[in-house]
């Protein structure tokens, strides 16, 4: 393990913060954290969550599935998003468009008071 700041590799254990071990430097004083605790989730299941997001499912049906929190997901789709290339616009109007069903409904449904 080496100091973050001046690369020594003479450290010492310095209490715990968060109930994680704390480390202190002894040549140049820096306090710091082990990085293999802050480590978080591996690339293989940030790919799988953002291929289940760009196949139709949920943000919360992929926190049920794959154990990671739906906020977290949407934060990959947000940096994932800003990385992509822009699109032009097109001048052309699509034949086809998908409309949400529920979008149908709005305002439609009988008000029935038993």
């Amino acid at each position: 393990m080496q100091c973050p700041r001046c690369a020594s590799t003479h450290i010492r254990k310095n209490g715990k913060k968060a109930s994680k071990q704390n480390y202190i430097c002894v040549q140049c004083s820096r306090q710091f954290i082990d990085a293999y605790d802050l480590q978080g989730y591996s690339e293989e299941i940030k790919r799988e969550c953002l291929e289940m997001y760009v196949n139709g499912l949920g943000f919360r049906a992929i926190e049920r599935l794959k154990n990671v929190h739906y906020t977290t997901v949407i934060t990959w789709v947000k940096k994932t998003g800003k990385i992509l290339p822009n699109l032009p616009e097109g001048d052309e109007i699509p034949e086809v468009t998908q409309v949400d069903e529920l979008e149908t409904f709005v305002g439609k449904k009988n008000k029935i008071w038993l």
